[in-house]
């Protein structure tokens, strides 16, 4: 996605103390509610005997912007298996607009509890796969498991197009924060083949096998926003929290991070833009501008201030 942004550094007023604060002059050219000034956290002079570690990124919304081409795949899959749900006022396939799923994919997250909740408010549906809805667990698990199987086939068709790219400002930190002796770690909730494919795509095979840890949906049993990734994530990296930085794109994903005791930044996207941030240390609209030393200064400045 191209970014129009311009950032500036300005020093406050000379009677305060040394801190500054963050500006940014544009908007996402993609959504025009989607206007927010770039914020960090004061900056303090003080400095915590402790650094940045390791640097972790979220995937879908953070390395690419994904919601629509996710939204894409799983109406295909619905169009593919003919599901129809009791609650439909058409008699189309089910189909989630770009307002819903924005809805629905801040809300929850991973595409196998996206679909179990959808089913469980409208009513289960009837499909190719079944031709009545389905009424026992073993019969929804496979309606489900069938569902998102081939949705997730789709959505890498989509990635290997090569229409896709990743997000501004990614693989500069990432090559940075590998310069720079860091750690760095992918976690995403999204289902493992997909993320991979994701990663070999868009950040090339080379930085996809020198991250030093890398976890997916499967990997833990319970979905952001339980912070079970994250805190996989530092026992793998073996550092504690506070030596650990996220990067993500949602209020879900941040209550992940900052539950598992790690500070949090924000890269929104269009989708999300108008979530409340209140508890990251930093929010900006991409990473186009953000430095590693930038992030190694609000890590220092938030763990000094717990």
């Amino acid at each position: 996605m191209a970014s129009t942004s311009t950032t500036l550094l300005v020093p406050l007023t000379p009677s305060l103390s040394p801190r500054f604060s963050l500006l940014t002059s544009s908007l996402s050219p993609l959504r025009t509610t989607a206007t927010r000034t770039t914020r960090i956290k004061p900056l303090s002079v003080s400095v915590s005997s402790r650094s940045l570690q390791a640097l972790i990124f979220d995937c879908d919304g953070v390395i690419l912007e994904s919601e629509h081409l996710h939204r894409q795949a799983y109406n295909d899959a619905f169009s593919r298996f003919d599901v129809r749900c009791p609650s439909s006022a058409t008699s189309q396939p089910l189909n989630w607009d770009s307002d819903f799923y924005d809805e629905l994919q801040n809300r929850i997250g991973g595409g196998k509890p996206k679909m179990r909740w959808y089913f469980k408010e409208h009513g289960w549906p009837s499909s190719s796969i079944f031709e009545k809805p389905p009424e026992d667990d073993a019969a929804r698990a496979k309606l489900i498991d069938t569902i998102q199987d081939w949705k997730t086939e789709r959505y890498k068709e989509i990635i290997k197009s090569g229409t896709v790219e990743p997000r501004p400002g990614v693989l500069r930190l990432m090559d940075e924060a590998k310069a720079a002796g860091k750690q760095l770690a992918v976690c995403s909730a999204a289902t493992k083949s997909s993320v991979i494919l994701c990663l070999e795509n868009l950040i090339g095979m080379d930085r996809f096998q020198s991250l030093d840890c890398f976890l997916a949906g499967d990997d833990v049993k319970e979905k952001k926003p339980d912070p079970s990734i994250y805190l996989t994530a530092a026992t793998k990296l073996g550092v504690s929290g506070k030596e650990c930085l996220v990067v993500e794109d949602s209020v879900i994903g941040l209550q992940a991070a900052t539950s598992a005791g790690m500070s949090c930044v924000i890269t929104y996207t269009p989708s999300t833009a108008n979530q409340d941030f209140e508890d990251a240390i930093g929010i900006y609209p991409d990473l186009n501008s953000v430095r590693l030393k930038d992030l190694e200064l609000l890590l220092q400045d938030d763990v000094a201030a717990t």
